[in-house]
């Protein structure tokens, strides 16, 4: 009698496992849903990647834009920066692997607008002029006699790799207008309002200008490190036989060629990448 006992409370207790094992899963998943449904749940998650943007350093934008500024033009067969540059609303007809393009978007929140360019450019010339690297005469611009465009420099194999800035010019309304101790034209970096490249007229004569005090100041005002004179054997290198040039590390193992020269007859300094 007690071992019949014995077999069924084994028999039973074997029934109620199988029994578990079968509908124990799905009562418990639907238990768990009751929970969950219809009910808004808050849970951290790691963000520490989330909206990672590469980072230029001065002679990487200095370089990027030194090569934009010399090659205008986008490779047809590039289907995937041509794709870049519609999206980004800076399409032209373009050939090449760096590309400068008017931008036609509105500044972003990090980048000078059109109403403060004028303003920025100004302070800049101040900067320039406390620095040595411009003459205390340059006179400041205003909105009625400049242009100003936004353009994007950009690297079209490395999308990532570009940089916006403004070009500042004397407008071709100002034909007949004194030219004297005025900015012609100038690019501004858009994010930190530094002028990367430069021509004024002035009243000094070349023997005036100290190129080397004008380089060495004006890469200490935009971040670069010391610049060292570039010598080269061909004599054609610039359309004004008054210049000198230099050379700064650039992106990779390429550098950067800064031009301070001097345009006889016009007075105009200048300063410029390439």
């Amino acid at each position: 009698m007690l071992y019949r006992i014995k077999i069924a409370i084994f028999l039973l207790f074997a029934v109620g496992a199988l029994a578990v094992s079968i509908w124990g899963p799905e009562a418990l998943t639907q238990y768990q849903d009751k929970g969950m449904l219809n009910k808004i749940h808050a849970e951290e998650v790691e963000t520490a990647g989330e909206g990672y943007r590469y980072k230029l350093n001065a002679n990487e934008k200095l370089y990027i834009l030194s090569r934009c500024l010399s090659a205008q033009t986008l490779p047809g067969s590039d289907g995937s920066a041509m794709a870049y540059l519609e999206e980004s609303g800076l399409y032209q007809d373009l050939e090449g692997s760096y590309a400068f393009v008017a931008n036609y978007r509105t500044p972003s929140d990090q980048e000078i607008t059109d109403e403060q360019i004028y303003e920025t450019c100004n302070e800049a010339i101040e900067i320039l002029k406390e620095l040595g690297i411009l003459p205390e005469e340059i006179r400041e611009v205003v909105p009625e006699s400049y242009d100003a465009t936004l353009y994007s420099a950009i690297d079209i194999l490395e999308p990532r790799n570009n940089i916006a800035v403004w070009k500042l010019g004397l407008s071709n309304s100002q034909v007949n207008a004194d030219k004297g101790n005025r900015l012609m034209d100038a690019y501004i970096g858009a994010e930190d309002g530094k002028i990367y490249e430069f021509y004024v007229r002035t009243q000094l004569l070349w023997e005036d200008i100290d190129t080397d005090k004008i380089v060495k100041a004006w890469s200490g005002y935009m971040g670069l490190g010391s610049p060292s004179p570039y010598e080269s054997d061909n004599p054609l290198l610039e359309t004004t036989p008054y210049y000198k040039k230099y050379v700064l590390p650039g992106m990779g193992d390429e550098r950067t060629i800064v031009t301070v020269g001097y345009y006889e007859g016009i007075n105009e300094i200048f300063l410029k990448i390439s």
